[in-house]
């Protein structure tokens, strides 16, 4: 049994390669203007992209390696008249950059920009085009702080850029920096302010009348649906629905912002039902109503989230919030199948307004009975769920080696006793 301890180390060296892969690396990006630094990043990301296939469509994860740097050429500290942004390259041509803007007492992220050349075969295998693949999101992402205030969410954040997403981990952000190193005053993201144990917000007194999300927990999931003409339900969806929203506050006399979640018991359903649109109203005591907008690909046999709009009128509104937006691409599922998310999403939709969907299942088309038709996972669900498979079969295998390993080891010791 002189091999057991050998294998115990080689457990022990597996599960430590397994607890910290390079595919979830946090990596550190500055950009600078002489020796100063103005914009200072700390971050994982993973990006979840579809593309075309010779037969058919793929999605797959590309993770933020720690080989990535700044593309200096691209990056500026918004001098001359620029505008302050932070460029990364990684791989053969592959791009993501954030460029900020700030109203004196905040800054925020108003727009991310992502290029993946689909000639890397090693991450697109069987593409059926070559080449860069440009997509940018011009609009508030909820990446924000008030200035010499670094930003902080070690929570994952997904964020959606038209049709890819990525998902932000471990992050610490700071631009328009009066130092080389982040400011010890902190903004902490609405989702690590609602994580249990999460430190709470340290923005320094310096900043008092900043506009800062509710913390408002997670919502509970309510069940909505909608009815044609006969009574049949047509569209049904399962949600919890937290609002990020901005406005003007009449008893602060600034701009706030806040979270509320639905609450399913005082919210009611209803809506259209067609045959490539459909429509889901939900209210909420008639000062808070949100439609969201399906529309069907005829040639894809998809359908996706559209649009969405809400209208609101909360006491300390200066006056009724409206916005809208019906050039969006969510919640993309195959006709036939209900769309699934466990995992939180945010959904964007103008720079004041954003939805946080909790535990989602919705089908707005082809609904034949009271019950979901089988789900197409999300990316994200795929992901989480791909992890503790890979880990647990790991970990059994190296329990297959060191179980094999005694018995030998036991054969052996008997082996050595002789009959008198």
């Amino acid at each position: 049994m002189k091999s057991f301890p050998s294998f115990v180390a080689l457990f022990i060296v597996c599960s430590a390669v397994l607890g910290k892969s390079d595919t979830q690396a946090v990596v550190t990006l500055e950009v600078k203007e002489g020796n100063s630094t103005c914009i200072k990043a700390e971050f994982s990301a993973v990006f979840s992209i579809t593309y075309n296939t010779t037969n058919d469509t793929r999605t797959v994860s590309v993770f933020l390696p720690n080989s990535t740097t700044v593309d200096s050429a691209n990056s500026s500290c918004g001098s001359n008249g620029s505008t302050p942004g932070l460029m990364a390259k990684f791989g053969p041509g592959h791009y993501f950059g954030m460029n900020f803007s700030t109203n004196g007492s905040l800054y925020s992220v108003d727009t991310l920009f992502l290029r993946y050349n689909l000639s890397d075969a090693s991450l697109f295998p069987e593409a059926n085009s070559s080449g860069p693949v440009d997509f940018e999101l011009s609009a508030s992402v909820g990446i924000w702080a008030p200035t010499n205030t670094t930003y902080r969410c070690l929570s994952p954040t997904t964020i959606t850029i038209t049709r890819p997403s990525v998902t932000f981990s471990e992050m610490k952000l700071e631009a328009y920096m009066p130092g080389n190193d982040f400011s010890p005053a902190e903004r902490v993201c609405a989702a690590d302010q609602t994580t249990t144990g999460a430190p709470t917000t340290t923005t320094s007194a310096a900043t008092p009348t900043t506009p800062s999300p509710t913390p408002a927990g997670t919502p509970e999931q309510g069940s909505y649906s909608v009815k044609n003409a006969s009574g049949t339900v047509c569209l049904m969806a399962k949600m919890g629905v937290q609002l990020n929203v901005s406005y003007f506050s009449q008893s602060q006399n600034k701009t706030v912002q806040e979270l509320l979640n639905l609450t399913p018991n005082l919210t009611s359903s209803s809506g259209l039902c067609g045959g490539t649109n459909a429509t889901l109203v939900l209210a909420q005591e008639e000062t808070t109503v949100l439609s969201f907008l399906f529309t069907v690909n005829s040639t894809s046999n998809k359908y996706h989230l559209s649009g969405i709009t809400l209208q609101a009128n909360w006491t300390d509104m200066m006056s009724p919030f409206s916005a809208s937006n019906t050039s969006l691409d969510y919640l993309r599922s195959s006709l036939g199948h209900s769309y699934m998310c466990n995992a939180e999403q945010t959904l964007f939709v103008v720079s004041t307004f954003s939805i946080n969907m909790f535990e989602l299942q919705v089908q707005p088309f082809g609904v034949t009975s009271t019950q979901f038709a089988s789900a197409e996972v999300c990316q994200i669900d795929q992901d989480q769920m791909l992890i503790p498979i890979i880990v647990g079969a790991a970990l059994a295998g190296l329990v297959l080696i060191v179980l094999i390993a005694y018995l030998i080891g036991r054969k052996r010791s008997h082996a050595g006793y002789q009959t008198i």
